[in-house]
């Protein structure tokens, strides 16, 4: 004897046996469900028999695609992205009318047929036969619940989603089979449930909790008896009776379905003829997709953490696994993105460099120690108008910015970072002069070497002329003392350096190694930089760039946590080296070419940059709790910097302190506004030594002979002099210019403390190299 299934009604053999003889009966009419009866009155029932039994058992439910919402670091809403907006809710959040509504135009019949509704196939056959053509469908909500299922599996595959709803017989067996398996695990209220949630109503909007904030401003709960029966309408066919674009349309179209609830007893007459005669009363929200949303500016910080997860392992083995957990959404991504420092940003941007400007800006702020991304900004909005762009200038192009932009001297300091970690005492002196060819050869990794000669370079101004010790030159930024910096240490460990620091090229090659290196040649971008800095900050730790602080996601009526990736921090540089360069960078802020950028009373530190023919300016800085990068430039680099409005402003020509340099100061300013201001850990680094003056007149880059007297040649004050006064046992002091008188005791040797390039101090025992010698060497000066 067969079973009945618990709660009566057929089992669900019994069900699709009932169901394979109908259709043997009616020509194998498997789905009568919008299939011309020509189509199908020639199928085998055989055949039919076997297509069922070789379908899986179960049903695979994909959990419903949702729309991930992106929080800032305190928990307020930066944007919503989605691949399908949609929100899911359980049946009694759902209106009563919306719930008898659907039921009522899609299967009036629902709850009392199972899986399959054999009348209506039979109905659904008769007029199909009358008309020749599709007149009428059969399929019952269960199956069209599967249907949306294979749709919903499908995702955005075109390919995946025409195989989903082609009018097809084995597709309509495998609906078939799978509608009984559903009605018989799920029951009639939690299917009503998941094919409210899971349909498509329009206007971008899946499920009705969507369609209802979509078209009325409301939550599903909320929809009244007309509301409900528009949305209900609309399934059958969302862009054919979309009110939005065809009114009058959706009006006939949601009048029938209220006719249809008073036909079956949902409604009385009177209560459906009272509301065909309202207005549709649309309260339409525009779809709010995507990180063109976001608030404060932070589009583009939105963008860089899709990218973070759709490249992270951490979220899936492959780039397909990855894309496929994002566009399922339902998640909850919890940012490092500081809502103070981020409006802070964009202030200062929006106050010195305006949208329409031939130029833009990007900056970026980094904690140092943790890495956490605190701001994200530029000048040029998030969107696909004109001065707009969906290209973040503030990252490297593997994560959705350009290819980078020369950094200029900002690079200096970790020249030095290398030099000083590699023993260079920061009283290091160079003859810096004004210009000069890139020394060769110059020592490269792997042993190589650059050997080009006749390469010309020269500082800003031709008043910088050394000797200069390093703590003048960084402050002056002078290009010649770096060149001879890194002609004596070599690329490589600068190279290193940048490695350690996380410093490397925005589009993913490797840095170059010829010594315009030490001058910013290469390519970055200020997310790069400030997390280079922010090493500085943190007495040597470089922590690697972090965006996201957790992730929860929602898959049905569970929420799991997903394992984010987090920081890496590793010692780039000793605790002294670090030290060193932040009491370097500090002059430099102070009294140096980033005045501009000071924060008054805080301890601050920072270097400026610009490049040559100035296409982009920099300012790179930090206090202890944050390091900030400032670029501003044109992206298409076509611009150069001269003769240019920025802001309202008028500059003949840009400079990295002038322009960058009040862009960080006021973004900093703002960002650290409630913060505590320590100070950094700075050492001792001596001012380069004066001479003591001798008392007489020695000659222009020459002395007194190796007894102290005859030193011929005018004196003309030269800042040579004194460096050279004092190396031989006599020589002419840098005098005064008058005549000099017979010399005396030689000068003392002391033991240098900085080299001299050869061939750099010129002429002889007896004379200057320019020397009109007239009178005897004045004594020579000792050192201290």
């Amino acid at each position: 004897m067969p079973k009945n299934r618990s709660g009566g009604g057929l089992s669900p053999t019994q069900q699709a046996a009932k169901f394979l003889g109908v259709s043997v009966l009616a020509g194998a009419v498997m789905a009568g469900i919008a299939l011309p009866a020509v189509g199908v009155l020639g199928l085998a029932a055989k055949g039919s028999v076997e297509s069922f039994d070789e379908l899986p058992a179960n049903l695979k439910t994909p959990p419903l695609s949702q729309r991930t919402t992106i929080l800032d670091a305190d928990g307020g809403q930066i944007a919503t992205v989605y691949s399908r907006d949609r929100t899911v809710v359980d049946l009694k959040s759902i209106s009563p009318y919306m719930q008898k509504a659907i039921v009522a135009i899609e299967d009036a019949r629902f709850y009392q047929h199972g899986a399959v509704d054999l009348k209506g196939v039979l109905r659904a056959l008769n007029r199909n036969a009358q008309s020749g053509g599709v007149a009428e469908g059969a399929s019952t909500l269960t199956q069209q619940y599967v249907k949306n299922v294979f749709v919903e599996e499908a995702g955005d595959d075109p390919t995946k989603v025409a195989q989903a709803t082609q009018q097809t017989l084995g597709r309509k067996i495998k609906e078939l089979k799978y509608a009984i398996q559903v009605e018989e695990e799920l029951g009639k209220k939690k299917i009503l449930e998941n094919y409210l949630n899971i349909t498509f109503f329009g206007q971008q909007a899946y499920g009705v909790e969507a369609a209802a904030q979509r078209y009325f401003s409301k939550s599903a709960k909320e929809l009244n008896l007309q509301e409900s029966a528009l949305l209900a309408g609309i399934v059958q066919s969302p862009s054919r009776y979309d009110p939005v674009n065809d009114e009058a349309e959706a009006t006939k179209r949601r009048n029938t379905v209220l006719q249809r609830m008073a036909e079956v007893g949902d409604i009385t007459p009177a209560e459906a003829a009272e509301a065909q005669r309202t207005p549709l009363g649309l309260k339409v929200s525009q779809p709010k997709n995507g990180c063109i949303t976001a608030v404060q500016g932070a589009g583009f910080f939105c963008d860089y953490v899709r990218a973070v997860f759709l490249s992270d392992p951490a979220f899936g083995k492959t780039q397909e696994e990855r894309a496929k957990v994002w566009n399922q959404g339902g998640l909850t991504i919890r940012t490092t993105l500081d809502p103070t420092a981020q409006e802070s940003v964009q202030e200062s941007i929006k106050d010195h460099v305006y949208q329409n400007d031939e130029v833009a800006t990007a900056a970026t702020i980094v904690e140092p120690g943790t890495g956490k991304i605190l701001a994200m900004g530029q000048s040029r909005p998030y969107g696909f108008g004109k001065n707009e762009t969906q290209i973040n200038l503030s990252v490297d192009q593997s994560m959705g910015g350009g290819a980078g932009y020369q950094p200029g001297s900002t690079f200096k300091p970790i020249v030095a970072a290398a030099a000083i970690e590699g023993g260079m005492p920061a009283t290091k002196v160079y003859s810096s002069p004004y210009e000069m060819d890139y020394p060769t050869p110059v020592q490269q990794c792997d042993g190589k070497v650059w050997d080009e000669e006749g390469i010309e370079l020269a500082n800003e101004n031709e008043s910088e002329v050394g000797p200069y010790d390093m703590k003048e030159a960084t402050a002056k930024s002078v290009n010649t003392y770096y060149v001879q910096m890194i002609s004596e240490i070599g690329t490589c460990p600068v190279v290193r350096m940048a490695g350690k620091m996380g410093v490397e090229r925005a589009d993913g090659k490797a840095l170059d190694q010829g010594p315009a290196i030490a001058l910013g040649s290469q390519e970055v971008s200020p997310l790069t930089m400030a997390a280079g800095y922010a090493a500085f900050a943190s007495r040597g730790m470089y922590c690697t760039p972090v965006a996201i602080e957790s992730i929860s996601q929602r898959i049905g009526d569970q929420t799991k946590s997903l394992a984010v990736p987090k920081s890496t921090c590793s010692r780039a540089m000793s605790e002294t080296t670090a030290d060193t360069i932040n009491t370097l960078l500090r002059g430099v802020v102070e009294d140096g070419t980033g005045a501009q950028a000071g924060l008054g009373g805080r301890p601050s530190a920072g270097k400026t940059g610009t490049t040559d023919e100035r296409y982009a300016a920099w300012f790179v800085g930090y206090t202890p709790n944050m390091a900030g990068a400032v670029w501003v430039g044109d992206p298409a680099h076509d611009r150069q910097m001269s003769d240019i409005t920025i802001g309202g402003v008028w500059h003949d020509k840009v400079f990295g302190g002038q322009v960058p340099g009040p862009i960080w100061r006021d973004m900093m300013s703002g960002a650290l506004a409630d913060k505590s201001a320590p100070d950094f850990n700075l050492v001792n680094i001596p001012d380069r030594p004066e001479r003591e003056p001798g008392n007489g007149n020695g000659g222009n880059d020459g002395g007194g002979n190796d007894d102290g007297d005859n030193g011929d040649g005018d004196g003309d004050q030269s800042n040579i002099g004194g460096l050279i006064g004092g190396l031989a046992t006599g020589g002419g002091a840098d005098g005064g210019g008058g005549i000099g008188t017979n010399g005396g005791t030689g000068g003392t040797v002391p033991t240098p403390t900085f080299s001299i390039p050869s061939g750099w101090i010129e002429g002889n025992e007896n004379g200057g190299t320019n020397g009109n010698g007239n009178g005897n060497g004045g004594d020579g000066g000792s050192w201290p």
